[in-house]
C-alpha cells in the first residue's frame, strides 16, 4: 500500500480518488488500532515536523481535532486564531502565509470565511495546505470522517443509500459529502425545501427530493445539516418551527427507517430545530462517534501528506 498520497494538498474532496480516499480510510483504522493499546496514544510519525492551525473562522471540534491528530503524531503544533494576531490590525493572508512559511511550517491547517482562501494558500507556501473548511465551498476531513464512521457501523460504503438533509445551499459538509459518498461508490439523496439547495443542482450526482417522510423507510443513513442562520440574510423558509415539522429528524420520524439505519450530525447541532434532543442521543445516532473518529481520520491525512514514517 502507498503512504503518501497523490496531491500534496487536501483542499477539496474531489483531490481525492477511490484509491486516495479508500488509503485515507485504511490508514486512520490503522492509526486508531495502533493507538487502541496504547497507555500514551502517541506515535512518532511526524516528530520534528510543525503543523499550523490557521482558523480564521471559530471553531471547536475541527480546530481541537487537527491539534489532537498532530500532537498524537508528535509533531510541534502553533495554534494561529486571526482574534488578536495582525490580522485584526488589517494584515493580509499571503502576509500570514509568508510569515508562517519563513518559520518553517510543514503542513498548515486553514479554516476561512472565504471559499478558495485554502487554493490561495497553497500556491503561496512550500508547506501542504490542508481545508479545515472555507466558506460555504468544502470541509473534505469532514467528509472522510463522516465517510469512516459510516463504513464502521454498516461496514461498507458501496451501495450505502445516505439522505443528507437540511441547508445544502450554505453547507460545504454536504458539498464535500456528495462527492466523496459518490467517488466511494454511495448513493446520494438530499432532501431540502427548494430555496436551501444551490443554483446547479441537477449536475451533482445525486437524487434530489423536498419530502424527507418519503425517503426515509430506503435510507441506510440520514445525516441532518443545521440551519445557518449567520450565512442568510433573507428568509428561506415561512418560520423555525415551519422547517421542522417538514424537515426535523424526532423520535416518529426516526421509527420509519430500516432497523440498522443510523443517524448522523456534523455538528453544532440546534436541538429541537433539525434533529430531536433524544434522536441525537440514542442508540442509532453516530454524533459523539463522528468526532472521535474525527480525531483517527486527520491523524492519517497529516501523516499521508506530512510523509512520517512509521
Amino acid at each position: 500500500m502507498p503512504d503518501a498520497l497523490r496531491h500534496k494538498h487536501l483542499l477539496e474532496a474531489a483531490d481525492l480518488d477511490l484509491d486516495d480516499a479508500t488509503l485515507v480510510l485504511d490508514t486512520a483504522a490503522q492509526i486508531e488500532s495502533a493507538l487502541a493499546g496504547r497507555e500514551v496514544k502517541k506515535l512518532p510519525t511526524l516528530r520534528g515536523r510543525t503543523v499550523v492551525n490557521l482558523f480564521f473562522e471559530d471553531s471547536t471540534r475541527t480546530r481541537i481535532s487537527f491539534e489532537l491528530a498532530a500532537k498524537r503524531l508528535s509533531a510541534d503544533v502553533i495554534n494561529f486564531s486571526a482574534k488578536g494576531s495582525s490580522v485584526s490590525k488589517g494584515e493580509s493572508l499571503k502576509d500570514t502565509a509568508l510569515t508562517l512559511e519563513a518559520m518553517g511550517a510543514d503542513g498548515i491547517v486553514v479554516r476561512h470565511s472565504a471559499s478558495g482562501a485554502p487554493h490561495r494558500l497553497a500556491t503561496w507556501v512550500a508547506g501542504s495546505v490542508v481545508n479545515a473548511g472555507d466558506g460555504t465551498h468544502e470541509h473534505p476531513t469532514q467528509a472522510l470522517l463522516d465517510a469512516f464512521t459510516i463504513r464502521k457501523r454498516l461496514g461498507r460504503l458501496e451501495g450505502v443509500r445516505v439522505v443528507i438533509t437540511g441547508d445544502v445551499l450554505h453547507s460545504r459538509v454536504a458539498r464535500s459529502n456528495v462527492r466523496l459518498l459518490h467517488t466511494l461508490g454511495a448513493e446520494v439523496t438530499l432532501v431540502a425545501p427548494p430555496t436551501l439547495l444551490p443554483v446547479g443542482i441537477g449536475s451533482w450526482p445525486v437524487t434530489v427530493s423536498y419530502d424527507l417522510d418519503a425517503v426515509l423507510p430506503t435510507a441506510d443513513v440520514v445525516m441532518m445539516l443545521r440551519v445557518q442562520a449567520e450565512r442568510m440574510n433573507a428568509s428561506f423558509f415561512p418560520s423555525a418551527r415551519e422547517y421542522s415539522r417538514r424537515y426535523g429528524l424526532d423520535a416518529d420520524r426516526m421509527a420509519r427507517l430500516a432497523d440498522d439505519a443510523i443517524v448522523m450530525h456534523p455538528g453544532p447541532m440546534v436541538r429541537g430545530m433539525e434533529i430531536a434532543a433524544d434522536v441525537a442521543d440514542s442508540a442509532r445516532s453516530t454524533i459523539v462517534e463522528q468526532v472521535g473518529n474525527g480525531v483517527s481520520v486527520r491523524m492519517a491525512v497529516l501523516y499521508l501528506l506530512l510523509g512520517g514514517n512509521a
